[in-house]
């Protein structure tokens, strides 16, 4: 099993990845605070599952780090990368505290969540920058695959240029003894 990660120092918030992302995805960033997420929550008490979005298979979005979530997600969503996979781990505290949200979470509830994180994107009207900051990213990406796909494309003709040669010198070997064998016969 992997790794638990205590993201706060007190045991409030623990990550444990379920799946990692690709080492070239994208994370959550000022430029990119809207997230988009799939989740389930389940009490970690009981196991029993008390929220998610994956009976409708629906998407749960926020802007990370305006309290629109519990501090839990807050904090750990900003560890994560697009793709990703990860248990969260949550003491009241970084929850619902000692309220709780009834009637599906008790109070002094520890909870906790599979969360993927799907896609971060930019608020709407952010500035362009960021926008086309994350273009020229994108663009950048696509030269490497275009470059990478030309170089294995010109070492795959080379190959064949050298399978040509080859088969051309075995048949002029062929057609070497072939003629040398017609001369011994006269």
């Amino acid at each position: 099993m992997e790794e638990m990660i205590d993201l706060t120092g007190d045991g409030g918030v623990l990550k444990t990845v379920v799946r990692k992302a690709k080492d070239d995805a994208i994370a959550p960033s000022e430029s990119l605070p809207l997230v988009d997420v799939h989740y389930e929550g389940t009490l970690a008490e009981t196991g029993e599952v008390f929220d998610t979005t994956h009976e409708d298979n629906s998407i749960f979005s926020f802007e990370i780090g305006q309290g629109a979530v519990i501090k839990a997600w807050d904090i750990a969503l900003r560890t994560m990368k697009v793709g990703e996979v990860a248990k969260i781990t949550c003491k009241s505290e970084y929850a619902y505290g000692a309220a709780g949200s009834p009637p599906e979470i008790p109070p002094n509830a520890t909870l906790i969540f599979e969360v993927e994180l799907v896609a971060c994107r930019p608020r709407k009207g952010s500035s362009l920058g960021s926008v086309s900051d994350e273009k020229a990213r994108l663009e950048e990406l696509k030269k490497q695959r275009e470059l990478a796909a030309a170089t294995k494309e010109e070492e795959k003709k080379k190959r064949e240029e050298a399978k040509a040669a080859a088969a051309a010198r075995v048949q002029a070997k062929l057609d070497a003894k072939k003629g040398k064998g017609k001369g011994k016969g006269k």
